[in-house]
């Protein structure tokens, strides 16, 4: 490969064109005109046989169901009695037939049958929605005949004519309709929607035509093709159940790809016969093969002198970056800004044009990096120096107030020792969890607590609480937000209990319940038995707390509605019920968390 590595790209170039290009195509292009045309084929005919198989199985699916609605129609009382029934004039006959609701109800619900048609010979029965007499023409019908002398239902695909000579075709089903006690004959037919079937199939590449036994066409995607009988395209074996052929036909003037297979109908003596057409594969194949030879002449003659143009504009570009590269490496970094193309060595050349701009700008970006980390220490410093004095500031208010206690304490006043002792706990409890992501419940009872006591202090008997967990929750290891059970107590004792005359009682409940999608929540639910509230007034809070509070604080129902919102989602929240002079009940809907150890 010496002699293939020397001289410059563009005769390499042109050298792989001959060797890994001419000689390949010529030898490879021939084999595989004849491989295409076998695997072509092969991958339609499956194709095709798919689709076969789908019009099986939505057919099966229709007529299944079809038959086990007929099923309701033969042994139905109330259609018994109409068709045994002698009746003494039309308007007795309707009055009994609108009574019946089987058959339109089925229509309504499966729109796969058109239509239901009940022929009977009874001579007092006239036509009347689906019932239908049996005329002389009727009743001397094959299909009328067979369905009279069996039991077993059976598919035909029947035609009829509308007043304007138009002539339909349908897949039916015919069966008798067994009258107990009664000298008289019914048979049913049920006819199939061909829109329906049209609908469910939704196949625009291929058509499709459906007989029954040896009948003719009585379902077609294509409308040309009703009424015509397809053995004389297609050498159909009736006495094989199992029958399927698959082969290249004319049809309907076309070349075509033709496909049949059988299906044998649910419980019913009854074969269709199911042929898929595909009008297409085999004009596409011709369009192919033509471009194929296009493109295989055009790769014999035409690449040498393209890839001669090519490798001279590849080489020239080449050298454009190198000579750019040697520059940059002496330290010249005034080079053009941009290579011609799109392409790998475009993208190379942008990379050296920005390899040299980034060179040029790294002692100013390593300056401006200076000085931003020394804006970033001064920054650091002033955060430390605030920290430090939010420290001192909380530990100056404790040292006060225990301060204050044991002058209490040394007076002799147990109570106000008390008091500030409470309240001591409550400013801790605050500043040191009030900015927490979660305490554990029974911090907030405890915090709770401290209030409540703090209240009592100062309204004696007229405060009453109390607060009951369940004994399946275990306080120290369930967690919650902070802050959110004592703005609830406070607002029960401050707008409830307090305007109350007489004794005011504010009870805490917590328990597990079970919300919707069965997912487990905590349940804390606040009762007080104060004042309540009146319909107008309970609609606007609960309007107003879902309106985050404008000022920032984080106490108020609004504020805990709104973190529990905003830190759980749906499904968790809060309830407000109130009845004027009874008492409020506020319940809040948490996760249960366990917390980590």
């Amino acid at each position: 490969m010496k002699w293939f590595n020397k001289g410059n790209i563009q005769r390499q170039l042109l050298y792989m064109y001959v060797i890994a290009g001419l000689l390949p195509i010529v030898i490879i292009g021939s084999i595989l005109l004849v491989s295409t045309f076998s695997m072509f084929m092969g991958y339609n005919r499956n194709l095709l046989e798919s689709y076969g198989q789908r019009v099986s199985t939505t057919l099966f699916e229709i007529t299944t169901q079809a038959f086990n609605i007929s099923e309701k129609f033969a042994y139905s009382d109330s259609i018994w009695t109409t068709l045994s029934k002698e009746y003494q004039d039309i308007e007795e006959e309707k009055d009994i037939i609108d009574q019946i609701d089987i058959i339109e109800s089925f229509n309504y619900e499966y729109t796969a049958i058109e239509s239901v048609e009940i022929y009977s010979d009874n001579p007092y029965l006239q036509d009347y929605k689906e019932f239908y007499t049996a005329t002389s023409d009727i009743q001397n019908t094959e299909w009328y005949q067979t369905a009279k002398g069996q039991k077993a239902a059976f598919w035909r695909g029947l035609s009829r004519e509308d007043e304007n000579g138009i002539v339909y075709y349908n897949i039916c089903l015919v069966r008798q309709i067994p009258l107990v006690d009664s000298d008289y004959h019914a048979v049913l037919v049920m006819r199939l929607s061909d829109n329906y079937f049209k609908t469910r199939l939704r196949e625009q590449q291929y058509d499709v035509a459906v007989t029954v036994n040896e009948g003719s066409v009585s379902f077609s995607s294509d409308n040309t093709n009703y009424g015509r009988y397809l053995n004389d395209i297609i050498p159909i074996e009736y006495s094989d159940k199992h029958y399927t052929y698959q082969g290249t036909k004319i049809f309907n003037g076309k070349l075509s790809i033709l496909n049949t297979n059988t299906l044998s109908a649910y419980r019913a003596d009854s074969i269709f016969y199911i042929t898929t057409v595909d009008y297409n594969s085999i004009n596409r194949f011709v369009f192919i093969l033509f471009f194929v030879i296009v493109i295989f002449i055009v790769a014999l003659v035409v690449p040498f002198e393209i890839l001669r143009l090519f490798s001279k504009y590849f080489s020239g570009r080449v050298r454009t970056l190198r000579s750019s590269m040697h520059k940059v490496s002496n330290g010249e970094y005034d080079i053009p800004p941009s290579l011609n193309g799109e392409d790998e060595i475009s993208e190379a050349f942008s990379d050296l044009v920005v390899t040299a701009h980034e060179i040029k700008q790294k002692n100013a970006m390593m300056y401006e990096a200076q000085l931003d980390k020394k804006e970033l220490l001064n920054k650091q410093s002033e955060m430390e120096l605030k920290m430090l004095t939010s420290q001192i500031n909380p530990h100056f208010l404790y040292n006060t107030l225990e301060t204050i206690r044991m002058k209490a304490v040394t007076k002799g006043d147990k109570e106000v020792a008390k008091a500030i002792k409470t309240l001591g706990k409550m400013l801790r409890f605050v500043l040191d969890k009030g900015n927490s992501e979660e305490v554990t419940l029974a911090g907030s009872i405890d915090h709770v607590e401290n209030y409540l006591s703090i209240q009592q202090m100062r309204f004696g008997d007229k405060i009453n609480y109390e607060i009951n967990i369940d004994d399946s929750i275990d306080p120290k290891e369930v967690t919650t937000l902070p802050l959110i059970i004592q703005p609830i107590v406070e607002n029960a004792i401050q707008h409830g209990v307090r305007e109350k005359e007489g004794k005011g009682i504010v009870i805490v409940d917590i328990n597990k319940v079970r919300l919707k999608d069965d997912i487990e929540a905590l349940k804390i639910t606040v009762t007080d038995n104060g004042e309540g509230m009146t319909p107008e007034r309970l609609e606007e809070l609960k309007t107003s707390i879902k309106t985050p509070s404008e000022d920032g604080r984080s106490i108020g129902i609004a504020n805990v509605y709104n973190r529990i919102k905003l830190k759980y989602g749906e499904p968790y929240g809060m309830t407000i019920d109130s009845t004027k002079g009874a008492g409020t009940v506020i319940s809040l809907y948490v996760p249960v968390i366990i917390r980590q150890k």
